[in-house]
């Protein structure tokens, strides 16, 4: 799974999702990219799993780009335990997805492929998405 090497701080707060991406909602490197269109956290899990469906319709054809990366960690607390006791330690990483961001790209394929390998990649993730291309 991704996370990162070394993190400044241990623990973070959790913060608000709210407002437009402007910062990597555009295409850079490949010719389609999954676009999302509601803010959410992004598991690391959940990156993997997503380009693991890419990947496997395509079937190892094209370049796939990951343009999200799980730096923000999430506390868990343990099953039964009572609340309180302070901030729960860091259990797994998100990534922080704002409506407008690229999620992943991809080049080398025909459209109608590239659009069904995002379309299974959408379904597992938790937010909607959208098919882009150049033309968009």
């Amino acid at each position: 799974m991704l996370s990162p090497k070394k993190s400044k701080y241990r623990k973070r707060q959790r913060g608000r999702t709210k407002g437009k991406a402007f910062r990597g909602s555009t295409l850079e490197f490949g010719d389609y990219g999954l676009q999302a269109l509601e803010c959410g956290l992004m598991t690391a899990q959940q990156i993997e799993s997503a380009r693991i469906a890419v990947t496997r319709h395509v079937k190892r054809g094209g370049k796939v780009w990951i343009r999200v990366f799980p730096d923000k960690p999430v506390g868990k607390k343990p099953a039964e335990t009572r609340m309180g006791k302070g901030k729960a330690t860091p259990d797994s990483w998100v990534a922080v997805v704002k409506p407008g961001r690229v999620l992943y790209e991809l080049e080398g394929v025909s459209k109608d492929v590239a659009g069904e390998a995002f379309r299974l990649a959408g379904h597992k993730l938790p937010f909607a998405t959208k098919f882009i291309d150049r033309g968009t």
